[in-house]
């Protein structure tokens, strides 16, 4: 065969291995070395992506100003160009690895030999890669095959038949790719120990400086550790990371880099890395900031629903701008901090800000009193307390904007219609038959008119009243308008929050309450519109956003934009929003639910704060006080704010400075515990503004028809 110009011939090595290098290094088998042709056409397929795909980069998720909050990364890389690589850092790694860099083409010739020989003999296989050639390895087992263990291990086999096809694959690198670039992609793709890859992270996590001003002495730590990223670690093993650094040192010496003068100064510097371990950035949403954690995860999950895999968001260096506003988010952060503290012992405080539209639901804040982590000790949750079904007390007498609305969409009721109700009524459930008892209801206190109309119930929330109009519409439209105006995920969820039980070996699955929906569930239950079931806060708050909208359903968004690792855009599927109620309606229902703050359940609070804007309200107080919430919005924010018990051992909530457990007589309320954080925000975020007043009534839904 003709040898292709450029690559130099190894007659000694085809003898002892039985590979005839020719063109390309294709291995074909004779005498006593076989090597399969599938190496070949392997080599084939990869060596062409080695040359143009893209090592996995970190994706970088903003708020709506383009401010970093969060980084996702399987591997923290920063690339970096040829020409940003310090001088430093190009010698010592090749001064140390590969000498003959710039010379040869790919494979070192003598190197290839003495392995062959070593291995044909029974010895332990011999190194010899070139720098190209241990590139074509790194590439293979932290880019290609990172994903696949058994593929990672042939990677990383010590064969012959391995070290050939590097040896191929580097001849062709080689040949088409300039020496700098081959240096700087290799650099780029090197494991610096742990989840740090590539000198630009390396740089960056352990002497906190850029690539392009790394010294001598911290270029050779870095180019010693290539070698052994685990045992040359300067955090974990320094001793050996120090005399890995120092040999480096003396190749450098050896090979007329720096003189031996400076060499032994830098020799006797200490290691010089920063912190106690490598200051990489926190890789999940649990590294974002107090107040942006809960929506950075709920942003994660959302482009995970709309098609793009955890690994794509891990690795493919997306800049992800959210709808997270800043001053917003961290407006309302400071009002549930102040109203219960991060750590205070089981009392979590949620607080969801959806901006309405009616071509999409903007979510501008996703904040508790605890933050988005792993330690509990410190107020934190692993778990999205604010999106999830996680208020497993529910969100009390606010389920009533449902009955409502469903009332005065069939035409059972209208604003001014006079309601039923006595001090308590047992009411019986549907689809009883004569041996179910019925449901036992009673009010709040006697100071309630019956009958009561539906508007001043709104504002009073007199319980008889509700379930004896819940009796009259009816469950299926009841539960039926709950999912329409917002709760989507809540409604799917089963009675404990969670994804309805479907294995029938699991014991819980004779219980409907656990293996059937919430939709389903409550078919049969009156209880429903007292609030005593499982719910999302920021669903309640997109219920709210709904009835701002002019009754249009839109998917409370966390997403602006996403653009790829070039800058070009990425789009991102998501349900289209739904008219699902009439404007009329709507505006009728927000016209109901705006004397909350100034006649209803939380006008004491208003007053105490200094409420005067317009709003809509709704309250909510679970029967043994362990869920409180306020339900409203005012000018372009809707908005939710629930209190409730969150540790193992729940109990009363009870009012104070702190809010906290205990045993308080009747404890908190939705207007006393809830409401107060959303006036504090609310005030700061309108200073100044005009008051942006509550649609007027339709008519047609101010009577039953």
């Amino acid at each position: 065969m003709a040898r292709r110009r450029g690559v130099a011939p190894f007659l000694g090595l085809c003898v002892l291995a039985g590979v005839l290098f020719a063109g390309t290094l294709a291995p074909v088998a004779i005498g006593a070395g076989v090597l399969s042709n599938q190496v070949s056409d392997s080599v084939d397929s990869i060596s062409a992506d080695l040359a143009h795909a893209d090592p996995p980069l970190v994706t970088t998720v903003t708020d709506r100003t383009g401010a970093p909050i969060a980084t996702l990364y399987a591997q923290y890389r920063i690339p970096v160009t040829p020409a940003q690589i310090s001088p430093a850092m190009k010698a010592a790694i090749i001064d140390i690895e590969d000498r003959r860099f710039y010379a040869e083409g790919g494979v070192d010739p003598q190197g290839m030999l003495r392995a062959a020989v070593k291995d044909s003999t029974g010895g332990n296989l011999q190194g010899a890669s070139t720098i190209t050639q241990q590139y074509v390895k790194n590439y293979l087992v932290n880019v290609v095959d990172r994903t696949n263990k058994a593929a990672q291990q042939q990677d990383k086999e010590d064969s012959l038949a391995r070290k050939l096809r590097e040896a191929k694959m580097a001849v062709q690198l080689s040949a088409t790719v300039p020496k700098d670039q081959v240096l700087a992609n290799y650099l780029n793709v090197v494991e610096f120990s742990g989840t740090v890859y590539g000198v630009g992270a390396a740089a960056q996590a352990y002497f906190g400086t850029t690539v392009d001003k790394l010294t001598v002495v911290q270029s050779a730590l870095l180019a010693g550790m290539v070698n052994n990223p685990n045992v040359y670690n300067p955090y974990t093993h320094p001793a050996k990371a120090l005399q890995r650094r120092n040999t480096v040192l003396d190749a450098m010496v050896s090979a007329g880099s720096i003189p031996a003068s400076y060499g032994a100064t830098a020799k006797a510097a200490p290691l010089g890395v920063v912190g106690a371990k490598p200051a990489a950035p926190s890789s999940t949403c649990m590294g974002a900031a107090p107040d942006a954690g809960f929506l950075c995860a709920y942003a994660v999950r959302y482009l995970e629903q709309s098609g793009f895999t955890a690994d794509q968001i891990d690795t493919g260096g997306y800049t992800v701008k959210t709808t997270l506003d800043p001053h917003v988010s961290q407006v309302v952060k400071d009002a549930v901090n102040a109203n219960v503290p991060t750590t205070q012992d089981g009392v979590a405080n949620t607080f969801a800000v959806v901006q309405p539209g009616g071509d999409g639901h903007q979510i501008l804040a996703m904040v508790a009193n605890r933050n988005y982590g792993t330690d509990p000790d410190q107020g934190e949750t692993s778990s999205n307390i604010v999106a999830d079904a996680s208020n497993k007390f529910g969100a009390g007498s606010s389920f009533k904007i449902f009955t409502s609305a469903a009332a005065m969409a069939a035409g059972k009721a209208g604003l001014n219609t006079p309601l039923t109700n006595p001090f308590s009524d047992c009411f019986t459930p549907p689809n009883a038959n004569q041996y179910t008892h019925c449901y036992p209801v009673s009010n709040d206190g006697t100071g309630y008119p019956n009958p009561i109309s539906l508007a001043d119930g709104l504002a009073t929330s007199p319980n008889v009243a509700f379930v004896g109009l819940e009796a009259q519409v009816g469950m299926p439209a009841i539960l039926d308008m709950a999912s329409k105006l917002g709760l989507r995920t809540t409604m799917a969820t089963n009675d404990a929050g969670t994804k309805p039980i479907t294995d029938p070996a699991d014991q819980r699955s004779k219980n409907p309450q656990y293996d059937e929906p919430q939709s389903q569930y409550f078919e049969n239950l009156l209880s429903f519109t007292l609030g005593n079931s499982p719910v999302s806060p920021l669903e309640m708050a997109n219920v709210s956003a709904t009835l701002m909208s002019g009754g249009t359903w839109c998917p409370p968004d966390p997403i602006l934009t996403v653009t790829d690792r070039n800058g070009a855009p990425v789009p991102v599927k998501q349900q289209s929003c739904e008219q699902v109620i009439p404007p009329g309606l709507a505006n009728t229902l927000e016209a109901g639910l705006s004397r909350d703050t100034t006649a209803g359940t939380s006008a004491a609070a208003a007053r105490n704060a200094g409420w005067t804007h317009p709003d809509i309200g709704k309250t909510g107080t679970t029967q043994e006080s362990e869920s409180v919430a306020f339900i409203g919005g005012v000018d372009h924010y809707a908005v939710s704010s629930m209190v409730f018990a969150d540790g193992p051992r729940p109990q009363e909530i009870c009012p104070g400075t702190p809010v906290h457990l205990g045993t308080c007589g009747h404890g908190a309320f939705g207007g006393t515990v809830a409401a107060p954080p959303y006036f504090t925000a609310m005030t700061t975020l309108l200073a100044g503004q005009p008051d942006v007043p509550i649609p007027a009534p339709d008519p047609q839904y101010l009577d039953a028809h």
